[in-house]
């Protein structure tokens, strides 16, 4: 009975954006921390992770996806190269590549907006604000978790809604536990 009357609370996660933003301040999400985290202190049952797929990060998806991440994979591209020469050559640097995730995060969340009552977005970046005052608009804003202080001005709206994950930094980071010798 109990279960009928919870609220079912998804998170759309932007893995880039929260990612490079915790190392940028000095640590590492620890991504099973951070599943926990999301259940236990927001009631999360679906948190849906956005990545750019890259071949040799497949074990990295396989281990989000056992800790619980429904993971949603995004094709990249070689930022740095024009479009006829993108085959990789041996031998060659790690160039950046991009995956951008935007509007797949977007139309995943209007996608299982029947399935969900409230929306955790996860990420510092303005370019989810239609989402966010779409949702916060229809009643299913529950909150946005941000990596830091550092997030996009056009949320200043909804600093009702924000919570920096850098203040549960002892929570979530990543110890190397093989490090510690």
């Amino acid at each position: 009975m109990q279960e009928e009357n919870k609220i079912k609370t998804y998170a759309f996660i932007d893995s880039q954006n929260l990612n490079v933003s915790v190392q940028k301040f000095g640590w590492k999400m620890d991504w099973r921390k951070f599943r926990r985290f999301l259940a236990d202190k927001y009631g999360v049952d679906k948190a849906f992770m956005f990545i750019g797929y890259l071949p040799e990060n497949e074990s990295l998806y396989e281990q989000m996806h056992e800790s619980g991440y429904m993971v949603v994979l995004k094709p990249t591209f070689d930022i740095t190269r024009p479009r006829q020469e993108a085959s990789s050559e041996a031998g060659e640097e790690k160039k950046p590549v991009k995956g951008n995730i935007d509007a797949d995060l977007v139309l995943w969340a209007m996608k299982e907006m029947s399935n969900y009552q409230k929306a955790i977005i996860v990420s510092g970046d303005g370019d989810f604000y239609s989402l966010v005052e779409y949702l916060e608009g229809k009643g299913r804003l529950a909150n946005i978790l941000v990596p830091s202080g550092h997030y996009s001005q056009l949320y200043n709206a909804y600093e009702k809604y924000i919570i920096r994950l850098d203040n549960f930094k002892r929570q979530l980071a990543y110890h190397d536990r093989k490090k510690r010798s």
